[in-house]
């Protein structure tokens, strides 16, 4: 079972900044206007779930795809690693004057009409899930998660997967709850206390990519050696 809880904290960790469920929720809440509470919690669902089956795809059949193209874990990790880190760092030096004042988005919603409320249900995986939800850089953190996945039995290969799709399920949670209540959230949080979690998760992030990107390079480093 630690194998379990290490990987739904990594994936977690790793996930979380980038899904960033609060900020997600204010662009959610600008797209979708003044719509009634269960329309907002209806669309919340939709999008939970399909983010649980687009991570989970991705998780399971990531590795494959990268075999089928020939790439390596280690050049998997290095790149991954890399890529998870430049994001990271973005975040950290994200400016607080960048965040969506919320009761401005609130006062500026227009009212929303049945044919658009129709429209909306239509979007709930493109663009409300992909890109918005979960985005390229999700992409990139399951692939590279996945591949980083180097158990030796089945049983734990199986149990890294599992907490991967956990961490998944439990960030489905924050999202749905964060959309579901879009318009209240927007009314009591500040921007300030938003971005101030934000740069204490995306360090960890940071730190994450950075060790992704050893592990590999110290592999390739290693195969050189032994060919030299």
């Amino acid at each position: 079972m630690p194998i379990v809880w290490k990987y739904f904290a990594l994936g977690f960790s790793a996930l979380l900044p980038l899904i960033n469920p609060l900020g997600s929720a204010l662009i959610f809440l600008g797209l979708v206007g003044a719509a009634p509470i269960d329309i907002y919690r209806g669309l919340a669902r939709r999008v939970a779930i399909n983010t649980i089956i687009f991570l989970a795809v991705i998780e399971l059949i990531g590795s494959y795809l990268l075999g089928f193209f020939g790439i390596s874990l280690p050049i998997v990790q290095v790149s991954g690693g890399i890529v998870i880190a430049m994001i990271a760092w973005d975040l950290l030096n994200q400016k607080d004057s960048s965040a969506p004042n919320p009761e401005k988005t609130q006062a500026a919603l227009p009212a929303v009409t049945s044919e658009e409320i129709y429209s909306l249900r239509q979007k709930a995986f493109y663009p409300f899930t992909f890109p918005i939800t979960a985005g390229p850089g999700c992409i990139v953190v399951m692939l590279t998660l996945s591949v980083h996945n180097q158990q030796t039995s089945i049983e734990d290969k199986v149990l890294a997967h599992v907490g991967l799709f956990i961490a998944a399920v439990f960030l489905a949670g924050l999202i749905y709850f964060c959309y579901a209540y879009a318009p209240r959230i927007a009314r009591t949080i500040s921007p300030s206390t938003a971005h101030g979690i934000l740069r204490v998760v995306a360090f960890i992030l940071l730190s994450i990519g950075v060790q992704i990107a050893w592990n590999g390079l110290s592999s390739l480093i290693e195969t050189l050696l032994h060919k030299s």
